[in-house]
């Protein structure tokens, strides 16, 4: 008899020890008791009674990831695939229901996201997927949330992680890319040649006014020094006639002397013969006393103009040019 009762003592003990469970933490147990729900079992010791309860499951309480890559069109009729990633969790307060009332929520919720994208995306243009991603996203998690809290699950968030056009068509994105980086790389190199052309033409331009003005400012000089030559010879007997005569030729004599200090020069002046300077001389006089013959005739023909005097030649247009002219 007492080996009997040892062994129906180990039996009760055996009995009562299989009772005893632990729940590891974000770990809920379902218990049954004769094949009806009984109660939720969280992390710490627990005990149920042997043969009477039954574990019937275990549902893990952590935020979870599930990643749905769903194949589309946009309103262009571009075909792409996006990747959603749905993150959920069981609500604390509706742990029965996400264990008896869903048999397989990772499909359930593949389910909806793919219903809600192609229900969004075909409405936008490929250029508004990309722009408008996250308006998908918070679709998605508005028709999720309507949905799966029924049922017990929370959606934590919806996110649009990839969009992936077909090949062809990103290379066709990046061809009007890089074209339009031309385009307005083209218009920049445009507009600062403008610029340059711009600068360089108003340089010229100063250039052109300043050289024009000292060109005028040594004629004018050189004007104003013959002016003096002639005044001054005109104090010692000389008349204007005479006077202009010898600064022609010896402007002429000076414009030879400048040209010889340079061999390498390739001008060539005519007339270019020894006797040039006396020849000018020639003419010059000439030229006066010609003038001078013709002014006493129109005081003979008409003698109401006897007072008027005969005009000197300008001399600026008997000076041939200045000898840094000639270079």
């Amino acid at each position: 008899m007492g080996i009997s009762f040892i062994v129906l003592l180990l039996f009760v003990a055996f009995v009562l020890f299989s009772g005893i469970f632990t729940v590891r933490q974000q770990t809920a147990y379902m218990i049954e008791r004769l094949g009806k729900f009984h109660s939720v079992r969280t992390a710490g010791l627990q005990f149920k009674i042997p043969i009477i309860d039954k574990t019937a499951g275990r549902i893990n309480l952590k935020i979870q990831q599930l990643d749905v890559v769903v194949e589309t069109k946009t309103k262009d009729n571009v075909f792409l695939r996006l990747k959603v990633s749905v993150q959920f969790k069981v609500l604390d307060e509706s742990i029965y229901e996400a264990f008896y009332k869903l048999q397989n929520p990772t499909e359930q919720i593949t389910a909806y996201v793919f219903d809600t994208v192609r229900s969004e995306v075909p409405k936008m243009r490929l250029d508004d997927v990309f722009e408008r991603k996250d308006d998908i996203a918070m679709a998605i998690r508005r028709e999720l949330e309507d949905a799966m809290n029924e049922y017990g699950y929370g959606i934590i968030k919806a996110l649009v992680t990839d969009i992936d056009p077909d090949q062809a068509v990103k290379n066709a994105m990046n061809h009007i890319n890089a074209a339009e980086r031309q385009k307005l790389s083209a218009e920049y190199e445009a507009e600062s040649e403008r610029i340059r052309i711009v600068a360089r033409a108003k340089a010229e331009a100063e250039s052109k006014r300043l050289q024009g003005q000292g060109i005028a400012d040594q004629r004018r000089e050189i004007a104003r020094g013959l002016e003096e030559s002639v005044d001054l010879l005109n104090k010692v007997g000389i008349n204007s006639q005479e006077a202009s005569a010898l600064i022609l030729v010896t402007q002429h004599y000076d414009t030879l002397q400048q040209i010889g200090q340079h061999s390498n020069s390739n001008l060539i002046l005519l007339p270019n013969a020894p006797t040039a300077a006396s020849d000018m001389l020639t003419q010059m006089i000439t030229s006066f006393v010609s003038t001078q013959e013709l002014a006493e005739q129109m005081k003979i023909r008409n003698p109401k103009n006897a007072n008027v005097k005969v005009l000197e030649q300008p001399k600026q247009e008997i000076v041939l040019n200045n000898p840094n002219e000639a270079k």
